[in-house]
């Protein structure tokens, strides 16, 4: 049998503790625990604690990247709607003091930090309204929505995105943005309402949701019909998403009690991986599948200002020796 000195040129270090900064492919011996261990690439993903935003809120809307997000509306729990919009840089939470014309909750929201777009939501009534962000100054859209709702799920670019679903009562309707105007899509094959949403225009899900139960269907958009794709692992509703169509992350909700439990889509399968360390819903979300980031939300009727990074990265894999 080859040896790990003569494929390599060196021994394996022992060392008492495990090293403090490893690199990737370094392999120890750890005579503590009598384990051999090696820093490696791994496909898992985990949360970590970012700050706090400046205004807690749930039912929020949420848009751009885990480097640069954007989060705005949302209410405070009492039932006071918000317009204030906040800015993420990877580290903090900037308060723009232009915040949304119309202030409401159970939003959508898709784009990015510097083009972002708001659509739909509850005032004291239904709206559609639609506004589009530059960077600093929201400027409304006088073509609203043609099916005015609440907790409808959104995708996409501020010149090229989904509204999708919503209620009451659940509907199953799909509405596209070419930046100036809404038009009819294809309806989602099962009307429903407080789903996830991610993806672009013409390769979006719409996931989770509820009619009037919590839900795991998962349905993809090619640009005019929805097609039946994999079932969540966790039924819930108020949840929030991320990524693309083949590449996607499903985070947080409410099934009957707040959920933190996390999944993977990879096109066809959820899988589930490291849940949130705080359980929330209504929470918003933007990012990719390998970088996302989760804020706000809703616990115990409380609103929060919570935030979290999800990042796969080089992680330690251990051997145990007998």
């Amino acid at each position: 049998m080859a040896e790990y000195i003569n494929i390599k040129g060196q021994n394996i270090e022992v060392v008492a503790s495990d090293p403090a900064n490893p690199t990737q492919g370094q392999i120890w011996y750890n005579s503590t625990s009598n384990t051999l261990k090696g820093l490696g690439v791994t496909t898992a993903g985990a949360w970590a604690t970012g700050n706090n935003m400046n205004t807690a809120r749930g039912t929020l809307g949420g848009a751009g990247t885990q480097t640069a997000g954007l989060a705005f509306g949302g209410d405070d729990g009492p039932g006071a709607n918000i317009p204030a919009t906040e800015e993420y840089n990877g580290s903090a939470w900037t308060s723009n003091p232009t915040g949304l014309n119309t202030a409401r909750r159970a939003l959508a929201g898709c784009g990015t930090q510097t083009a972002g777009l708001a659509f739909g939501g509850y005032t004291t009534v239904d709206v559609g309204a639609t506004e589009e962000y530059d960077g600093s100054t929201w400027a409304s859209n006088p073509t609203g929505l043609s099916t005015v709702r609440r907790f409808l799920a959104g995708c996409g670019t501020q010149t090229a995105a989904l509204a999708i679903g919503g209620g009451p009562p659940f509907t199953g309707a799909t509405e596209e943005y070419d930046g100036s105007t809404w038009t009819a899509g294809g309806s989602l094959a099962t009307a429903r309402a407080s789903s996830g949403g991610a993806g672009i225009q013409t390769a979006g899900l719409c996931i989770g949701g509820e009619n009037p139960s919590p839900s795991a269907l998962t349905e993809e958009y090619d640009g005019s019909t929805w097609t039946a794709g994999g079932n969540l692992n966790t039924s819930r509703r108020v949840l929030a998403a991320a990524g693309t169509q083949t590449e996607a992350l499903a985070f947080g909700g409410n099934t009957t009690v707040v959920q933190s439990a996390t999944e993977e889509y990879d096109g066809s399968t959820w899988t589930s991986v490291n849940s949130m360390s705080t359980a929330r819903s209504g929470l918003g979300g933007d990012g990719t599948q390998p970088t996302a980031l989760a804020f706000g939300g809703i616990i115990s009727g409380t609103p929060s200002a919570a935030t979290e990074e999800w990042t796969v990265g080089l992680g330690i894999q251990t051997i145990t020796v007998s």
